[in-house]
């Protein structure tokens, strides 16, 4: 099916709780969610997971994996109602989208647990939308599916953009340019 116009809020929370029942029943959830979490190591993002205050990783990365679940279940969600790719990428919060690249960094398992469930995750770098806001499509699906979206996880574009604003700042007094990405140290000369 391919539709131009995003189904409503209920229509693609219906589906997306589906969707999620049918990711989490799979056979090797376990063993996804598993490898999903041990990524960690390999976190480097320094403006996703970071804007989240106080951010710990052991304590964070279990609810922020449920968030980013929910949030491939609305997009799949959205994909499976209206065929459409570019609908699909609906907005999502920077520190769940980030936790959605530690999913997909899991091609195997999560390539078999979608093609045993029938379910198309999308998510595509240079078409997704991290200008999550208060009141937006996204933000009323997940009501209607789960209940209010953690705020801690679920913040909004205006706050994210600030507190990266810190963040910058912050890096810059340590000699790490460009939020995180570049700095001037010389490694033979420490």
């Amino acid at each position: 099916m391919s539709k131009s116009t995003l189904p409503t809020p209920a229509e693609i929370a219906g589906r997306a709780g589906e969707i999620l029942a049918a990711i989490i029943a799979d056979e090797e959830f376990g063993a996804f969610e598993a490898a999903t979490l041990e990524y960690s190591s390999d976190w480097q993002c320094f403006t996703g997971f970071p804007v989240i205050e106080r951010w710990n990783l052991d304590l964070d990365k279990a609810p922020l994996f449920t968030e980013g679940l929910r949030a491939l279940a609305l997009k799949a969600a959205v994909l499976d109602l209206t065929g459409d790719e570019r609908l699909a990428e609906i907005p999502v919060a920077v520190p769940v989208d980030e936790m959605t690249h530690a999913m997909i960094a899991q091609p195997q398992l999560f390539a078999r647990i979608t093609a045993r469930t029938g379910v198309s995750v999308i998510h595509q770098t240079d078409q997704e939308h991290t200008d999550y806001t208060d009141g937006d499509f996204t933000r009323r699906a997940y009501r209607l599916a789960w209940g209010e979206p953690p705020a801690r996880y679920w913040l909004v574009k205006e706050e994210v953009d600030r507190r990266v604003q810190i963040l910058t700042a912050r890096y810059a007094s340590i000699g790490m340019d460009r939020a995180g990405r570049e700095h001037d140290i010389d490694f033979a000369a420490a």
